[in-house]
């Protein structure tokens, strides 16, 4: 396996500029890849979640529109022109960016949305004169509920409360600056009414990302759980084989012989098929214990979380891939090797002063796996390593090595990171 062109092309000359068909047979292999079976349910939901909360905040700016055109005639036409932007400019993108892309990258716009709708709450002193808007509320009250829900999606649960309760107090603040007739009554009931609101939105954004995040954990724990039954299972069944033929064999052999004195036709017959059968049962290597692409995939990424669940795991797949049958034993020596690399990175790539990135990628074709460990770490000199380190050369360099089809490389530079890949099946070249 390469990284590139096995799972492309054979090598060949190429032109200068490829071909419209080569682009598109690229293309198309991109296309093909697919999200990490190890995190279906939460990619889902993320994704669903993502192009509901824009395709909301493209009408909840439909609906604002006249209203903050109408208030915007008590404000300079930049400043209304601004905050429709910062507080609606972000939810085509949330669409799009969800419907295309991963959870990282819709994480990433829904925190824009939700910081842009703080600079359009932040803008209104620059825009609007004190008392000037003859409304119950400024127009940017009510889009709070939408903002919150993006963050939900941004950011971890402690920090959305946060936001949800920083909003919610600077729309209030809004609606006492900006309204002619404002009174304490009708603040705080807008405030109930728009942090009751925004609390059920979180309440509701939390609870479906957990319960697929649950179910994604859950699938990868069934999948362990699958697989060493299956390995159990299968060694029952070659004991209980083997038990036969011992039992129907030889020692029926042993009793003819013990019956026929010391010439027998039927018992020399007997006696070699025998002698066949055990060398058959001998000169087999059978594992039965096969994981197919989906649970290789699960097995690999539960072993990668159980050191640390902060490594991002990702998956490609190639047409095919669901003809890969991997060994248990083959999964195990990955697995092993896998960790090793992590655990060497945790020890050892920390730089001062920033969090360091580590990423996993598993891309599966139909005969071959190739698992890619990265760190944007400290990095080190491979050559200056002593030989009596023993987690490189042993742990991951030779233990894959050792594997029928494995090898694996390590690449790393002082002070740029360090890139570990494993290889099982093809050729087991990079």
């Amino acid at each position: 396996m390469t990284a590139s062109g096995a799972l492309e092309s054979p090598a060949a000359p190429r032109p200068m500029l490829p071909s419209l068909a080569a682009l598109t047979q690229r293309l198309r292999s991109r296309l093909s890849m697919r999200e990490d079976p190890a995190t279906a349910a939460y990619d889902r939901i993320m994704r669903r979640l993502g192009i509901s909360i824009g395709i909301a905040g493209m009408i909840f700016g439909g609906v604002e529109l006249p209203e903050a055109a109408e208030q915007g005639r008590y404000a300079p036409a930049w400043w209304t022109v601004t905050a429709v932007v910062l507080a609606f400019g972000w939810y085509p993108v949330i669409a799009v960016v969800s419907a295309v892309s991963g959870p990282r990258a819709t994480r990433f716009v829904c925190g824009c949305a939700a910081v842009g709708f703080l600079g359009a709450l932040a803008s209104i002193p620059f825009g609007l004169e004190m008392h000037t808007v003859d409304s119950t509320t400024v127009w940017l009250y009510r889009v709070t509920p939408v903002a919150v829900t993006a963050a939900v999606l941004a950011w971890p649960t402690r920090l959305t409360v946060t936001y949800l309760l920083g909003t919610s107090v600077a729309a209030a603040t809004a609606t006492v600056y900006t309204v002619t007739a404002a009174t304490p009554q009708n603040v705080g009931e807008n405030f109930l009414r728009e942090a009751g609101l925004a609390a059920l939105c979180v309440w509701c954004g939390t609870a479906a990302t957990g319960a697929a995040a649950r179910v994604d954990r859950e699938s990868a724990i069934a999948s362990r759980r699958a697989a060493a039954q299956a390995a159990a299972q299968a060694r029952a069944r070659e004991r209980a084989r083997f038990a036969a033929l011992i039992h129907d064999a030889v020692l029926s052999t042993l009793l003819e012989a013990s019956r026929a004195g010391t010439q027998s036709d039927v018992l020399q017959r007997q006696a070699e098929r025998t002698l066949e059968q055990l060398y058959e049962c001998r000169g087999e290597e059978r594992d039965p214990d096969l994981l197919d692409a989906r649970s290789a995939v699960l097995f690999l990424r539960a072993a990668v979380q159980e050191i640390n669940p902060s490594v991002r795991f990702a998956t490609r797949t190639w047409p095919g891939y669901d003809d890969l049958r991997m060994p248990v034993h083959s999964a195990s020596t990955i697995a092993a090797a896998l960790t090793e690399a992590v655990r060497n990175s945790l020890r050892h790539a920390a730089v001062a002063g920033r969090e360091v990135r580590r990423t996993v990628t598993a891309t599966v074709s139909a005969g071959s796996i190739r698992i890619v460990f990265t760190d944007d770490g400290a990095g080190f000199d491979l050559a200056a390593v002593s030989a009596d380190r023993l987690g490189i050369s042993m742990s991951i360099l030779g233990r894959m090595r050792q594997l029928a089809g494995g090898s694996a490389f390590v690449e790393t530079q002082p002070g740029e990171g360090t890139t570990v890949t494993l290889v099982w099946g093809g050729d087991g070249s990079r």
